[in-house]
């Protein structure tokens, strides 16, 4: 059983940062890609960022320049630091990650999800 935990979230007034962390627990042989996706009310859930167990990265358009994700392979934890938030970045944050586990199974993990507020 492979698990995907978020933590972090919070309420924060516009201009301020938050770091996100998504652990993965469990019967782990290795990670590939990790993402972090959002979803605020009445929207359809979007890709925020992703990162490849090489390191490479990508970011949408609205948050290039103020988040930057990063991962540490030993923990197989995903970061997203998120810096000069604005009420538009307030939703629900979920992290994946295309997992191997150690049964052989490759398959695609979620976590959660945790509260982000951005607001004055």
């Amino acid at each position: 059983q492979v698990q995907l935990v978020e933590s972090g979230g919070d309420l924060v007034q516009p201009g301020g940062s938050l770091r996100l962390s998504c652990a993965a627990s469990g019967s782990i042989f290795s990670i590939n890609a990790m993402r972090w996706y959002r979803q605020a009310p009445g929207n359809e859930r979007e890709l925020v960022a992703a990162i490849t167990n090489g390191g490479s990265t990508n970011y949408a358009d609205s948050v290039k320049g103020r988040f930057t994700i990063s991962r540490d392979n030993a923990k197989n934890t995903v970061y997203l630091q998120m810096n000069s938030l604005k009420p538009e970045d307030t939703a629900v944050y979920y992290c994946n990650a295309d997992i191997l586990s150690s049964n052989g199974r490759n398959s695609r993990y979620w976590g959660q999800g945790t509260q982000v507020t951005v607001s004055s």
